[in-house]
């Protein structure tokens, strides 16, 4: 067993089109990843000579008293490893976090099902890249890649790049490379990716306590890709940690040795990119949506409506493989100036006027009207080229693609931008914050531990 010092990063992610239809095996998301990283350092966690501990600290330092101690022990009838958090002995601030305590479980009983050998203590510290939350530093030319953000993690702004799956997924992939040797799971490998995704996607759906579509942990796995969900029973029957023979059914899933349920997601890597000249760029808008409250209303109205929502579902997809096909197009040409990129901006509005009309028919705010009112405004401006309410929508991001010539301008008009008042139900955009990231073809990889050394305690 390795038991070696390791960092591993895993990149936010954007939902540029598919929006509600990558929920479905007959369609497909165009997914990119973002450079905004969430990393995790995993070490040998220090103990006095001749002290034998089963203990595994997990501290989050960018915020006030995040910190949780877990013991954890191996379960009767090959049950998996249980994690239980030492109440008296993690911050008493904190309440349970279920993405880091499920993702420990799934991942010590993954280890514990393929080595024989102990399962050492750890320390474990996790660090976010400056975009991934609101933050007073927000608004400065050149905020460092780390900051304190020093309010409690339960009171964190997130941006919505989809911190939750780059978690689980950094998390899970340090674990096994700290206690497997390289030769028992290489992660730059092919199948070591893939045990990766299918362990990750397991973690990140039971601590969600359903089963998503898990664009959100392919991008974090893969980076940017055309993402075709898995079928959600591949993961039916799994069970819990701690019941009989859960390890078994675990290392199953994790290493695709089932012949009957074989993971069958679709992930094409060469289908999403960024031509020359552009830049995805993402604005984090001061309001916020419920996402599982907009999935839900709109997944009624789809079932209430099959018809006009099979005929809407099956244009948004053709409009979305159009948008995936002009984006390579031009990758492949010589670098297009504005007039050049017409093609593209007019089928971003397309898919814009077929999402309007999902949201008017269904009733649910996926395009509100002050997005529309900011996206419209943005796309005056010469080399914008186009964007959306990306993802489920609502009011807490949007999209957008521009040249690169274009950045000057258009954070000098985000900065003085202002919502004009509105009767629509629902909140106004406030303050509008052009966030430092960008598109990132690469997924989970690993890190120089040396770049945390600030973090360490």
């Amino acid at each position: 067993m390795s038991q070696s010092t390791v960092a591993i990063s895993a990149p936010g992610k954007v939902l540029l089109a598919g929006g509600y239809l990558v929920l479905d095996r007959q369609h497909t998301g165009l997914v990119f990843g973002l450079d905004a990283r969430l990393h995790v350092h995993i070490q040998k966690l220090p103990t006095s000579p001749g002290v034998l501990l089963s203990e595994i600290i997990v501290r989050s330092p960018q915020f006030l008293d995040a910190e949780w101690r877990y013991g954890y022990r191996e379960t009767e009838a090959r049950g998996g490893i249980q994690v239980i958090q030492l109440k008296g002995h993690s911050t008493s601030q904190q309440s349970r976090n279920k993405f880091v305590e499920t993702a420990l479980a799934y991942a010590l009983s993954y280890v514990s099902a393929v080595s024989k050998e102990k399962i050492g203590s750890a320390s474990i510290t996790i660090i976010a890249d400056t975009d991934y939350y609101s933050h007073p530093s927000s608004n400065s030319a050149n905020p460092p890649r780390f900051v304190n953000f020093n309010v409690p993690l339960t009171e964190a702004h997130k941006t919505g790049l989809g911190s939750s799956a780059a978690l689980v997924t950094s998390f899970t992939a340090a674990v096994l490379s700290h206690y497997l040797d390289h030769s028992q799971l290489a992660l730059d490998s092919d199948s070591g990716r893939a045990r990766l995704h299918n362990l990750a996607q397991a973690a990140h759906c039971a601590a969600q306590g359903k089963v998503g579509s898990g664009f959100d942990v392919a991008a974090a796995v893969y980076g940017s890709c055309v993402y075709r969900r898995f079928s959600p029973s591949i993961l039916d029957g799994l069970g819990d940690v701690g019941s009989p023979n859960f390890s078994r059914r675990l290392e199953a899933v994790v290493e695709d040795s089932n012949p009957s349920v074989r993971w069958d997601m679709e992930i094409d890597k060469m289908g999403a990119v960024i031509p020359a000249g552009l830049r995805l760029l993402m604005c984090d808008v001061d309001c916020g949506s419920e996402t599982v409250e907009l999935v839900k209303k709109v997944l009624a109205w789809r079932k209430e409506n099959p018809v006009k929502a099979a005929l809407l579902w099956a244009t948004l997809q053709k409009e979305g493989e159009d948008l995936a096909k002009e984006l390579q197009r031009l990758a492949h040409e010589p670098r297009a100036n504005s007039h050049g990129f017409k093609d593209l901006s007019e089928i971003i509005l397309t898919i814009r006027s077929l999402v309007r009309e999902m949201s008017g028919r269904a009733n649910v705010p996926i395009e509100p009207k002050v997005q529309t009112a900011l996206l419209n405004a943005c796309c005056q401006i010469s080399g914008v080229v186009g964007g959306v309410v990306p993802g489920a929508g609502g009011y807490d991001a949007i999209a957008l693609l521009v040249e690169d010539e274009a950045l000057p301008p258009l954070q000098a008009f985000l900065n003085s931008y202002a919502t004009a008042s509105s009767n629509e139900d629902g909140p106004i955009v406030g303050k509008v914050r052009l966030l430092g990231v960008k598109q990132e073809m690469e997924g989970c990889r690993m890190e120089e531990p040396a770049m945390f050394a600030d973090w360490m305690s």
